[in-house]
């Protein structure tokens, strides 16, 4: 008996990958699993309801404590993907992980995902999956199904199914962030309505300020109050959310080539992101920020492509780790108007001297204001001779045309 697990979230494409795994593929056992990356209550109680209307074996891994880990490891590396957080990028790969977990504790011979052949995540789930010896199946992408056709498929075979939202919006929720297309969003010169908001209030007038404490570049404290990663996003996505922090309406580049326009919510993780980057600003080197910011491009590309397991990737973490050592101390972010300013922060660990920056000072370790003299005089050298060179040059050719190209022997 040949069984598949698929990866099962009892939305639309999921129910429908059930019978056509038997129906098309031929196979015995479809087990469904689903993995708790932090999405709401209700789309677990689906999942069951679904499943059991199915008669669906189904498995439930919690996995937000993971989760959790990898969405504060993209802290430390200041991860971003055209100017928003990584969220269903980070997500994928760790749900890959645990439904592989799955499949190989009950012998399976094949995992199978309800992806499309125009999204990122089919590339995300496979690159987790295909460094295993079990088939990899993908029935949206292979048999060429169009949203339209899964649902007269779930209408005619009586499957209980909707598409989120009344099949207006297409949803994704996970502990970092939300995501929201499809419907009229595909269209990038239609405004989006409010209610597609939830994580997020309209930004108002009324501001807040939160402490947030670091050690070693990760999260650690909410004003004062020790948390545990998943508890301290949960916190921060309340308190940012309620003055409309964290909210993009972008069109991204997607690894196949497509562009798409997106609506996302992350307020812990716009929070989160500012006041650790405010916070390096305060403890690195103007070298060391420079490079690192070639070292975040590089990771949050390979994270955004789900290759979190690439060797390029621990060769990255290891210099961020390296420069986490002395991101510890304490960052006062400031939440007005759907910004999340930070606008104080402390370090003991702080490439700053008060006395040397102040303009109250004249004398700091022995250096003096008019030791910087010579310094100015030498600022720019190179530029002002060349600059002298190429007028020189323009004034000798202004002269032999003037001359008639001719020169006094």
């Amino acid at each position: 008996m040949e069984t598949v697990a698929l990866a099962f979230s009892g939305g639309l494409d999921t129910t429908v990958c059930v019978p056509l795994l038997e129906e098309e593929y031929g196979y015995d056992e479809v087990i469904g699993v689903t993995v708790d990356v932090g999405q709401p209550d209700a789309e677990f109680d689906e999942a069951a309801e679904t499943a059991e209307t199915l008669d669906l074996d189904h498995y439930v891994v919690d996995a937000k404590a993971e989760f959790a880990e990898v969405c504060l490891d993209s802290v430390t590396a200041n991860a971003d993907y055209q100017g928003y957080p990584l969220g269903t990028a980070l997500a994928r790969p760790v749900i890959a992980e645990a439904i592989l977990d799955v499949a190989q504790e009950h012998g399976c011979d094949a995992l199978a995902h309800g992806c499309t052949g125009k999204g990122n995540d089919q590339l995300r789930f496979e690159a987790v999956w295909r460094g295993s010896d079990l088939d990899v199946i993908a029935p949206v992408r292979e048999l060429g199904l169009t949203r339209e056709w899964e649902m007269e498929y779930a209408d005619d075979h009586d499957l209980p199914v909707e598409g989120g939202n009344e099949g207006v919006w297409s949803i994704d929720t996970n502990l970092w962030s939300r995501s929201i297309e499809g419907g009229q969003l595909e269209d990038p010169g239609y405004v989006p309505p409010e209610n597609i908001y939830e994580w997020t209030d309209a930004p108002g007038g009324d501001t807040e300020l939160v402490e947030i404490e670091f050690e070693q570049g990760y999260p650690v404290a909410v004003d004062g109050e020790a948390m545990e990663p998943v508890e301290l996003i949960e916190a921060l996505n309340e308190l940012a959310g309620a003055h409309g922090v964290g909210r993009t309406d972008m069109m991204e580049d997607r690894m196949l080539g497509l562009k798409v326009r997106e609506n996302y919510e992350h307020p812990a993780a716009t929070t989160l992101l500012a006041a650790h980057e405010a916070l390096e600003g305060l403890v690195l080197t103007k070298e060391e920020r420079s490079f690192k910011q070639q070292v975040e491009q590089q990771w949050s590309e390979k994270a955004y492509e789900g290759l979190l397991a690439h060797p390029l990737m621990d060769a990255l973490e290891g210099f961020v780790d390296a420069t986490q050592t002395k991101v510890t101390g304490t960052v006062t972010v400031k939440f007005d108007g759907g910004q999340a300013r930070p606008v104080a922060r402390e370090s003991e660990y702080a490439v700053y001297s008060e006395d040397a920056a102040s303009f109250n000072t004249e004398t700091v370790q022995g250096i003096e204001q008019a030791d910087a003299t010579g310094v100015a005089k030498y600022h720019g050298f190179q530029a002002r001779l060349a600059n002298e060179v190429a007028d020189a040059a323009a004034e000798k050719e202004a002269a032999l045309a003037t001359d008639g190209g001719e020169t006094d022997e």
